[in-house]
């Protein structure tokens, strides 16, 4: 498995759609922040919005462009004129998703829409997806304006937005599906296209360095050394953790150790193995050492932490 195919399989991110926004004219819509763990989404399948961040900065968005607020931030959803808007917001149903729209036609009538609007979420398990996710920029923004981008996102988006139009049996499956090949292009994408920029993404979009954290995630329970992992990129160690600090935003053992919680996270989540198997696994001698490193990194002890998603799913019942 490739290392942003590992990213993601960690960070566990179940694509959900909420609903369809056909809208006219003058329109803004309050989103409200979202609890720890929910990441917001919105694809413009055609026309163009100004999406307003909790921060007061504005982003314009058109036809294919993507933006995700991976720790859930408040904003708001307008429309390009920034025009006061009168009528008011109804929601139906178009035999997919719920439909909300500003206007008075029917909901067989698609056409004229200024803005067509997919809206969604990203669930994801805190910690096991503290690599990924906390590293992306919030909002999270790719746009398709660009040339080297067109292609395959064009065509996924364009997938999407016909089986929205239609409505044929499974069209719900197959738009969730590609929600997350959108997700997951997106991030190369924007590695590529931000690679100096530091972060996860820039440092995969590295192709030597990212030989490095492949051998990490491969084994995090080896005691690898900065020498060690400066061969499999084929630099000496001062210019390999250099230069992976430039890239990265952090050292090469803080990027380990975050390497080491996020797979120890999931093991807690996926499998019935005791915190002493899991801490071997990756890379403590002792249960001791592994819950103390496991404390600090995730702020919790590792039994709290397996015990959450049951302690949730109860208050929430």
């Amino acid at each position: 498995m490739d290392t942003l195919s590992r990213l993601i399989d960690l960070a566990r991110p179940q694509a959900s759609l909420d609903l369809r926004c056909l809208l006219t004219g003058g329109f803004d819509i309050d989103h409200t922040p979202m609890e720890a763990g929910i990441a917001p989404f919105h694809l413009v399948l055609d026309g163009e919005c100004v999406v307003e961040t909790a921060g007061g900065a504005q982003v314009a968005l058109q036809a294919g462009d993507f933006m995700l607020f991976p720790r859930g931030a408040a904003h708001r959803v307008r429309d390009i004129g920034r025009t006061v808007a009168t009528a008011p917001l109804t929601l139906s149903h178009d035999g997919m998703l719920p439909l909300r729209r500003n206007d008075e036609r029917n909901d067989e009538d698609e056409g004229g829409a200024d803005l067509d609007l997919l809206c969604g979420r990203f669930v994801y398990a805190p910690g096991s997806s503290a690599l990924l996710l906390n590293a992306l920029p919030d909002p999270f923004h790719v746009s398709l304006g660009s040339v080297q981008t067109l292609g395959a996102l064009q065509t996924v988006i364009a997938l999407m937005r016909t089986e929205a139009e239609q409505r044929q049996p499974g069209a719900l499956a197959i738009v969730t599906a590609l929600s997350h090949a959108l997700f997951a292009m997106a991030l190369r994408v924007h590695g590529e296209q931000n690679a100096s920029t530091a972060g996860v993404l820039a440092l995969l979009a590295d192709a030597r360095l990212g030989a490095s954290v492949q051998g990490m995630l491969s084994a995090p329970e080896r005691a690898w050394t900065i020498a060690e992992l400066g061969e499999r990129a084929a630099m000496s160690r001062a210019t390999y953790a250099r230069h992976f600090n430039e890239r990265a935003g952090m050292t090469v053992m803080d990027f380990l150790t975050q390497i080491r919680m996020t797979i120890a996270c999931d093991l807690l989540l996926r499998t019935q193995r005791s915190a002493a198997e899991i801490g071997e696994a990756v890379g403590y001698q002792s249960e001791a050492a592994f819950g103390k490193a496991f404390q600090q990194s995730v702020g919790a002890t590792p039994g709290r932490y397996r015990r959450q998603p049951q302690e949730n799913d109860q208050k929430s019942g």
